[in-house]
């Protein structure tokens, strides 16, 4: 820590006070992160991701605490995918998610990742990325939109212009389309056409002032022969949205009389950075700076705002369009913070204060603290001697990363605050990659070498190797979400950073500029000093998980909690078992579980004094669901995923062509059994032919208690407070319950507790009542219908009875253990390629998430074998040593 002159007085709150109950709160919530290591940038449906999660804690070092890594999949309109639960060992731990056709089909999808210990803060620190998935085996129909006469959102036209074409790319001419708008009250606007003779079809929306379209759907339904239809969903967000410009002045507030950094970030449309042009002027019309976007859409400019006046921004956007911003009143009174990181020795700070703020403050002191990566880094106490406080903070001081630098009143107050990054190379691991040949034919065996350095001597350091077909595969490396820009960078940010490995890709000065914008433009969301100070901010929930835990109570017959019972946990495939105690309450645990899923659980009580007269009570194994914020990464969502991911998409139909020769069958007729759905109750005929979700039994073959899994389990459907809701209508304050129909009847979501899980068929979600029937009879919103079997009754005996239904002091359970960690299959073409029959199509040729580079050489030495394709693979390793030095080298090699 260091320290500052300043004049004998008493502060109300002492630095020492300050500092010290900042790190005993920072020393208490250890901040952790996840980073996921994805195999590629994009999939196609029947591809699997191949990933690794790095779970780091403060100054991104491998984290001891948590055990358990949770990985979510979730598609259009928040609803769950796909879910996985993975067990973390020295740190890491490493998974696949098949993308099977019946869960996955073509749009864009959101992987969060997290530890149950994160979710004590924000959910905007978990882990969240958005992938594009394309379908080239089951879409015979490609489309590509474009907009154009943008709309404001409320009022205005909008024209769509869609392209249909199959996969030999021949125009679907003179087809009929269907079209509606919907958004979250339904279908507010609709339409019918036909395509033209080249496959074009236009949709013109006539917005009106009471219908906001800006987060609707456009969705089309293409008609071809045999009455077969095809239907297409569009965002309208990139084709509405105006574009927006935010301004940010350095520290936060203007301060009159102060000369002043402001930030601005202009985005388009899309979410993406725009250029622009401009200028600043004065409400006496007086221009004081002309303004320009330095790097994807951000820029500065600089003035002194006087006392009395106002000021706006005139600003140019690239397609000739203008608008006008109204800047922030400026602070009569008050402290300015400026910052400068391009010395590569020190942080420069310059702390103004105005004219009335000094002469009413002057020699008091002001409190200048540096907080990074969960540590205060620098601490300092200033007098205000003069209006301008110099003050320069050691680099050698600083971890590299993002710092947080808050000027603070001496009661607490932060008087301004502004973020920094601080680069340094000395701390990143030196990677590099060679093979043994320059160049590979098809087939060949590719000898990799990988060496790791930190601070010039070997280090040890463990690391993920991905190897891409580039050719097939492209991406620009520099919107990549990696190791380095996640954990120094994304992961302690407010909002969507583009291209963040820019930033790191050959960092220079040019580069360090250009992020400097991004601490400027971008908020910061660990914590604030008032609330530590204060002591009121949220204790935490949950503890770190060593293990998996199961839990519960045990009572008599009529309720009562029985203490120092005896409880038995058994897990056959593990051959483990082991006793627990009740406490008074009755309640007991067994901690620091690991099994695998699907594994068969047995609780019993027998063991005790009147045994018969006991029942257990299981507790929710699942915990509460994590919070489900806006996706941040809205604008890497791709738009016409047919034709962005073509390449690829066109490979991926290959494969499958290849790998499904069709031989001579003979077809019999076969009776397809009926299967009870909400068509069978004339109550819920409103509810649309399909649902938006269907789960099967299978799926919740798993589940003991209905309640318990679908409260954690339904797909686009949220439980809170005994209640269930529509996710995203949830997420935007809309409270109206979703009703529950159990063969075709309303139930309350007690009911649910009382159902036979093997008596379930399926469940069907419905997120929206288009006909409006049963949310106006039930006042809901949304549907949940549960279809049951129809039992066949037959004679069983009294064991398979008992076995049905077993005593109270005993339960079955099947909760949710890690999932299976599968192994990448890579081929070895140790014979002449002549020999080897098939074509290898792959596009990801190689991928290890553990490999480990020795201490004493800092090297490692892998091999893979090339597949049949020609161009470019790319080699991508990064990965982090014991220390948390983090690295990350890309390569390429040519196949000819």
């Amino acid at each position: 820590m260091a320290s500052m002159p300043a004049l004998a007085q008493t502060d109300s709150v002492s630095i020492n006070t300050i500092v010290d109950k900042t790190q005993k709160y920072l020393d208490s919530r250890p901040t952790e992160k996840v980073y996921m290591h994805l195999d590629k940038p994009y999939y196609a449906v029947g591809d699997s991701i191949w990933f690794k999660c790095y779970v780091a804690v403060d100054l991104h070092q491998p984290s001891p605490l948590s055990k358990i890594v949770y990985v979510e999949v979730l598609a259009k309109g928040d609803s769950l995918v796909q879910f996985l639960k993975l067990p973390v060992q020295n740190s890491m731990a490493t998974g696949c998610l098949p993308l099977v056709s019946t869960n996955y089909q073509q749009g864009n999808y959101r992987i969060r990742a997290y530890t149950k210990w994160m979710t004590n803060s924000d959910p905007s620190y978990f882990f969240d990325k958005t992938i594009a998935i394309g379908n080239a085996i089951e879409n015979k129909v490609l489309t590509k939109i474009t907009y154009s006469n943008a709309a404001t959102g409320k009022n205005g036209k909008l024209a769509a212009r869609i392209l249909y074409q199959d996969q030999q790319s021949v125009a679907y001419a003179n087809k009929k389309v269907n079209w509606t708008v919907q958004n979250q009250d339904g279908t507010v606007m609709k339409g019918k056409g036909t395509t033209d003779a080249s496959g074009y079809f236009n949709v013109s929306l006539n917005d009106n002032k009471s219908t906001d379209i800006s987060n609707a759907t456009l969705v089309t339904t293409l008609e071809l022969e045999s009455r077969k239809a095809v239907t297409r969903t569009f965002p309208l967000r990139t084709g509405v949205n105006n574009y927006d410009v935010q301004f940010f002045p350095e520290g936060g507030d203007l301060i009159e009389g102060v000369n002043s950094v402001v930030a601005f970030k202009a985005i388009k449309p899309d979410g993406f950075g725009t250029d622009i042009k401009g200028t600043l002027t004065d409400n006496e019309g007086k221009t004081l700076a002309t303004i320009s976007a330095q790097h994807l859409g951000m820029g500065l400019f600089t003035f002194t705002p006087e006392s009395g006046k106002t000021y706006k921004v005139n600003v140019v956007f690239p397609d000739g369009s203008q608008n006008s911003y109204t800047l922030p009143k400026a602070k009569t009174s008050g402290v300015a913070l400026r910052v400068n990181t391009k010395d590569p020795a020190k942080v420069i700070l310059k702390i103004s204060a105005n004219e009335p703020y000094f002469q009413a403050n002057q020699n008091k002191s002001v409190y200048i603290i540096a907080q990074c990566s969960g540590a205060i880094c620098y601490a300092a106490r200033a007098t205000l001697k003069q209006q301008l406080i110099p003050v320069e903070l050691p680099k050698d001081k600083l971890k590299a990363g993002t710092i947080q630098i808050t000027v603070l009143s001496t009661s607490g107050e932060a008087l301004c605050e502004r973020l920094a990054f601080v680069w340094k190379d000395a701390e990143m691991l030196n990677v590099s990659v060679s093979t043994d040949k320059p160049s590979y034919t098809r087939r060949q065996k590719v000898q990799l070498n990988i060496s790791a350095k930190a601070a010039a001597a070997p280090a040890e350091g463990n690391f993920s190797v991905s190897v891409v077909d580039e050719t097939k595969t492209p991406f620009d490396d520099n919107a990549s979400s990696t190791i380095l820009t996640n954990l120094l960078l994304q992961s302690d940010v407010k909002g969507y950073v583009e291209k963040p490995n820019y930033y790191f890709n050959r960092t220079d000065e040019k580069k360090l500029g250009d992020l400097d914008l991004v601490m400027l433009t971008q908020g910061y969301r660990r914590f604030s000093y008032k609330g530590v100070l204060a002591g009121t901010l949220p204790p935490y929930s949950y503890l770190p998980e060593q293990g998996m835990e199961i839990s519960g109570t045990l009572r008599t017959l009529n309720g009562m909690p029985v203490k120092g019972g005896n409880v038995r946990i058994v897990i056959p495939n593990k051959n483990y078992s082991a006793n627990a105690v009740t406490n008074v309450e009755g309640e007991f645990k067994f901690s620091n579980l690991a099994f695998e899923d699907s594994s068969q659980v047995t609780i019993n009580a027998r063991n005790n004094v009147r045994a018969n007269n006991l029942m257990l009570m299981m507790n929710n194994t699942s915990g509460k669901s994590p919070g489900l914020p806006p996706n941040p990464n809205v604008a890497e969502e791709v738009l016409n995923i047919d034709s962005a991911l073509n390449p690829y998409l066109q490979n991926s139909k290959r494969v499958y062509d290849n790998s499904h020769q069709l031989r001579e069958v003979v077809i019999k007729s076969t009776a397809i059994p009926k299967t009870t759905s909400h068509r069978d109750y004339p109550s819920l005929s409103g509810l649309s032919s399909q649902p938006d979700h269907l789960v099967t039994s299978n799926q919740l073959g798993a589940c003991n208690n209905f309640l318990m899994c679908a409260s954690a389990m339904l797909p686009g459907i949220t439980y809170d407070n005994g209640a269930f809701y529509i996710t995203r209508d949830y997420n935007s304050g809309n409270r109206t319950p979703t009703q529950v129909f159990v063969k075709g009847m309303p139930v309350d979501v007690t009911y649910l507790n009382s159902i036979n899980m093997s008596e379930i068929e399926s469940v069907e979600i419905f997120l929206k009542d288009e006909l409006g029937t049963v949310n106006r009879t039930y006042n809901s919103n949304g549907a949940i219908v549960i279809n049951m079997k129809k039992i066949e009754t037959k004679r069983i005996t009294l064991a398979e009875l008992q076995q049905l239904a077993p005593p109270p002091y005993i339960i079955n359970m099947v909760p949710k253990g890690f999932d299976e960690a599968k192994e990448f299959y890579s081929p070895r073409y140790e014979v002449k390629q002549g020999n080897i029959a098939g074509n290898d199509l792959r596009t990801t040729i190689y991928w290890n998430p553990n490999v480990n580079t020795f201490k004493t050489t800092g090297a490692a030495t892998l091999s893979f074998y090339n597949a049949d394709s020609k161009g470019t693979y790319k080699i991508i390793v990064e990965g982090w040593d014991k220390e948390g030095n983090l690295g990350r080298s890309v390569y390429r090699i040519k196949v000819e």
